[in-house]
């Protein structure tokens, strides 16, 4: 079911009290200060800018980062769990689906946010909430005639061994757009299974998928629509196509760990996130911001969502029969 909406490396660092970044294992960083600690795979441009802002504005309390693909992410908590408990304070993943395991499993600090009521129902609960919209997308190589206009055409024979998509086990986003395309009447499985006969190659990572496209190793890919855009920006050799019938919409949850250490830093770190002053950043940073009245880059074309709740629960279904598909 679906619905239609409307108009890495790993880097662990942390934020002084004066906005600087410092070593986690210097002990003069966190001097005189409370610490809280952020596991994110969101992009490095749009942490730094809200580290910054956040120091400002809070200057008593240090963030140490975590940042790594939501794969990665996931191996760190699972480790920890094995050792006795998780160290994070707050957790801000790429996607929906991802999240929700956690939710599941009881990890997740049950709270209100002073800043609830800026998020749209459609995206939040009661243990985490949306900070902005991934819109995933179709690129292809500027010189290549004809260009697919719509997913489905990433299985026509004339792109055969030259598409490129996102492994959905490594980054949240690919994991987000499974959950569409899975349980999308018009796609299934079957437009996987299409890929896949079609010799689409499975990548790491959305850069990984831009790159590629741009040094014609592939015609066309699919990927998140901030990096391609920022590609084209810069001069790269590709075209960004909101695709028929929609960009696949994604929502970016953030929530606090329910043994964080520092409970009551961690939810001011939210509350600044999901805070006029905080989705500004995200906008400015080319990301769509979930807070209405925030300008960010406007929707291109259509966008589609899976209906969240529904697919939650189904995550290890929907990930195991894609592996049936592509391996991993």
């Amino acid at each position: 079911m679906t619905r239609r909406l409307g108009p890495m490396a790993v880097l662990v660092l942390a934020l002084s009290a004066c906005g600087g970044v410092a070593s986690a294992s210097d002990p003069a960083s966190a001097a005189g200060s409370e610490t809280i600690t952020l596991y994110t795979s969101t992009t490095q441009e749009t942490v730094d800018a809200l580290l910054a802002a956040f120091g400002e504005a809070h200057p008593d309390i240090t963030v140490e980062v975590f940042r790594a693909p939501t794969g990665e992410i996931n191996a760190r908590i699972a480790a920890e769990q094995r050792e006795g408990a998780v160290r994070g304070d707050v957790l801000w993943l790429s996607d929906p689906l991802s999240i929700q395991q956690y939710d599941a499993d009881g990890l997740l600090r049950e709270w209100t946010p002073t800043e609830l009521d800026a998020v749209p129902e459609a995206y939040r609960t009661e243990r985490f909430w949306g900070t902005r919209l991934l819109n995933v997308v179709l690129i292809h190589g500027a010189d290549i005639d004809p260009a697919p206009v719509g997913w489905a055409d990433l299985a026509d024979p004339a792109y055969a061994d030259s598409v490129a998509i996102i492994d959905p086990g490594f980054a949240g986003s690919a994991f987000g757009a499974l959950g569409y395309f899975a349980t999308s009447d018009e796609f299934g499985f079957d437009f996987y299974r299409d890929l896949a006969a079609n010799g689409a190659d499975q990548l790491s990572a959305p850069d990984e998928v831009v790159t590629g496209v741009a040094e014609g190793r592939y015609a066309a890919g699919i990927t998140i629509e901030t990096p391609a855009q920022a590609a084209v920006a810069n001069g790269s050799p590709i075209e960004v196509v909101w695709p028929e019938p929609g960009a696949i919409a994604i929502y970016s949850p953030i929530a606090v760990f329910e043994d964080a250490a520092n409970a009551a830093g961690a939810e001011t770190f939210v509350d600044f996130i999901l805070s006029e002053a905080g989705q500004t950043i995200i906008g400015d940073s080319g990301f769509q911001p979930i807070r209405e009245g925030v300008e960010g880059p406007p929707p291109q074309g259509e966008q589609v969502a899976p209906d969240w709740p529904a697919i939650f629960g189904q995550s290890d279904e929907l990930l195991e029969e894609y592996r049936s598909i592509f391996g991993g």
